[in-house]
């Protein structure tokens, strides 16, 4: 099947781009548009062309599926299809519907004309993957739209839409209706009125103050991205537009994106944007596999966790039953919700109509008989065996056959909870992260017997409430929690070793991450984490305590939820302060422990964290628990804060060098307040190492 189709419509020629879903600009694209344009030029007939997509799109830009393969780069590449129609004697008019983005909008940059439909959307998004523009974007850009509007969309990568460009000389016509008839009655004025070839690179950029505008913007620019070179690198780019001729500045353009393709942070948003992709795709789920519909949901548990995975589905506009137990806890619930949409309208963020449209959808009710129609129910009590065990029982009796039942268990065994209904193809685990309407990470829990239509269907739903869904075997704590079990193990055990929290939570967020692992368990609740840690203990005796966590945890020491954990928290207030009773806890334990404590360097703290991470992650990995070490990036990218530009743990190991990951993690087994196994290297990260290769 042809990428491109050529048609001739009296005088004018038509190239269409055939490349779903978004007509990236893969090989055969590229080529079929310059062989279109050299079969116009040869007919004497043809005195106009028009490049024009589908519905969906003009052109999204590179084919992702030619990423990292010699296609990306064979000839024709991008910029000499743009100078193939740059330079053509016959006006090309870019006809612009759907989306025109990245490369496809520098290719429509290159025509001579572009009309365009209402609702279009124009973006330069290569920023985010840690890249500029690379096909003479950042040069043309700024001299159709003006230098500060063209680097607003270039630093920040957004899409915006067609109608704000109104006005400017990006789009020479407006369409109204069918985008191909308009484009052709524009072609015909180019060629009765004779209009000149209009070449973007001939036009020139003014801006009043250069030299002053370009220091503010270098200097806001840096400050909000100190972590990525990328938005620099576009500043740069563009002053390049508006203080040097085209050539050079399409050279600076040429120097940067070349500079980037080689950064670990442009690695790392590339290795995450593929990861999203990869993670869609289930073994033993075919792409093509019927999801079941999903009209109504239901929902148990009308707390902080059930309210915000309630207001996923109302934003989606999915109607919700939201079950509790008492009056007074359902109100609580109701209440909160209904605080976040007049937290959101009162910052602009919604209309008031708009809100009271989501909250129109929500049901509250307290019995289960009101669940007896809805398609999918999602459970959200409290994380206990039993408790899970009442409710499944419940909704195996009251569901209507083929209703899915969702757990949102975050550690215990889905298998058991499955093996409380008589359905267990029906059920799955959903994992959200708090705050739900919030994080963007959703864990699919799969069954032993979980039906490939029920894991199709959550993970299209998935995409329905914006979220980034990873599936998972079943495992106690899954990908995320079992991971992070070993990150908060090392990060307690060096408190006892000498460290304070103060420093490891340091040492954590210098390395990148969000938050630190105790700032981070003070924010879930260490009453959470000490129930897991009690269930364990008893499930094996010969598990390591953690006995500072433990001892502030007796003392009813929850976190930011009681005002003190490993920090102590002022009403109304979120900021971690130091609080010396911790001390006293931390020395207490010591001698406990009969421990002297060291001094501990900052890269040991992070490296015994995240090697803590990684190691975890390669068992996942062997294990089957995880289908991809890029699934256990996402998961770490989307729901525990891991450094975007390191790119997960797994990525991050593979930059380091597994072989140098191993060798560090002999040295941990010699501390003598190490453990020996915890720090053997699993099977496939010591195979890996061994060979020279890589997870990823």
């Amino acid at each position: 099947m042809s990428s491109t189709h050529y048609a001739q419509h009296g005088s004018v020629a038509v190239i269409r781009l055939d490349n779903p879903p978004v007509n990236g600009l893969g090989h055969a694209v590229r080529a079929g548009i310059v062989e279109g344009l050299r079969k116009a030029e040869a007919d004497a007939a043809i005195k106009a062309l028009i490049l024009i997509g589908s519905e969906r799109a003009f052109s999204g830009g590179a084919d992702i599926k030619e990423f990292n393969t010699p296609k990306a780069l064979a000839e024709p590449n991008l910029g000499t299809v743009i100078h193939h129609v740059e330079t053509s004697t016959k006006p090309v008019i870019a006809a612009i519907g759907g989306a025109c983005m990245g490369g496809g909008l520098e290719l429509a940059l290159g025509c001579h004309y572009r009309v365009v439909q209402p609702g279009a959307q124009i973006a330069l998004p290569e920023v985010k993957l840690g890249l500029l523009p690379g096909a003479g974007g950042t040069q043309r850009l700024p001299r159709l739209i003006g230098v500060e509007a063209a680097l607003n969309m270039i630093v920040s990568g957004a899409t915006v839409p067609s109608e704000q460009l109104k006005g400017t000389a990006l789009f020479d016509h407006f369409v109204e209706g069918d985008l191909l008839a308009g484009a052709l009655a524009f072609a015909q004025v180019v060629i009765e009125e004779g209009r000149p070839l209009k070449r973007v690179r001939d036009l020139t950029v003014t801006h009043p103050k250069p030299e002053a505008f370009f220091l503010y913007a270098r200097t806001a620019v840096g400050a909000a991205s100190k972590n990525f070179p990328a938005p620099l690198k576009c500043v740069d780019a563009v002053e390049a537009a508006a203080t040097q001729g085209f050539a050079e500045g399409l050279a600076v353009e040429r120097e940067a994106f070349v500079h980037l393709i080689q950064t670990s942070e442009s690695r790392s948003l590339r290795h995450a944007f593929f990861a999203e992709r990869a993670a869609s795709k289930v073994a033993g789920v075919a792409e093509d596999t019927p999801g079941r519909p999903i009209q109504t949901v239901g929902i148990i548990g009308a707390g902080t966790m059930g309210t915000g995975i309630a207001i996923n589905f109302l934003n989606a506009g999915i109607p919700v039953v939201l079950l509790e137990m008492k009056q007074e806890a359902l109100d609580r619930g109701l209440g909160s919700i209904r605080k976040v949409y007049e937290g959101q309208v009162a910052k602009g963020k919604l209309k008031p109509d708009k809100a009271e449209q989501r909250l129109a959808l929500l049901k509250p009710t307290l019995t289960y008989d009101d669940f007896r129609h809805v398609d999918l129910v999602i459970e959200a009590v409290f994380e206990e065996m039993s408790v899970k065990e009442a409710v499944f029982r419940k909704l195996d009796e009251v569901c209507k056959p083929g209703a899915i039942l969702a757990s949102n268990t975050s550690t215990l065994d889905l298998n058991r909870i499955a093996g409380f209904t008589r359905r267990p193809q029906d059920v799955v685990g959903a994992h959200f992260f708090s705050p739900a309407n919030v994080m963007k990470l959703l864990e699919v829990i799969r069954g032993e017997k979980t039906g490939s239509d029920v894991l199709a269907t959550v993970m299209q739903l998935a995409k329905t409430i914006k979220k980034t869904a990873v599936v998972s075997g079943v495992c106690d704590g899954f990908i995320g929690n079992r991971m992070i079990a070993m990150y908060q193990r090392e990060a307690l055990l060096m408190l006892e070793e000498g460290a304070s929290p103060q420093q490891v939570d340091g040492a954590i967020e210098a390395f990148g991450f969000a938050m630190g692992p105790l700032k981070m368990a003070d924010l879930a609740g260490g009453d959470i984490g000490w129930a897991i840690r009690k269930r364990q203990y008893a499930e094996r005796p010969d598990m390591r305590r953690v006995l500072i966590a433990d001892r502030l945890c007796e003392m009813g020491r929850f976190g930011q939820k009681t005002g003190s954990g490993f920090y102590r928290y002022e009403p109304g207030r979120r900021d971690a302060l130091h609080d010396p009773q911790v001390d006293e806890v931390i020395d207490a334990s010591r001698k406990e422990l009969g421990v002297t404590p060291r001094t501990l360097s900052d890269d040991e703290i992070v490296q015994r964290c995240v090697y803590a991470l990684v190691n975890e992650g390669a068992r996942i990995l062997e294990e089957g628990i995880a289908q991809r070490a890029s699934d256990i990036d996402l998961v770490y990218l989307s729901g525990y804060g891991f450094p975007v530009f390191r790119g997960g743990p797994m990525l991050y190991a593979d930059t380091v060098g597994l072989m140098n990951v191993v060798r560090t993690m002999e040295g941990f087994a010699a501390n003598p307040r190490g453990h020996r196994a915890f720090w053997q290297p699993a099977p496939l990260l010591a195979r890996l190492a061994a060979e020279g290769k890589s997870f990823t």
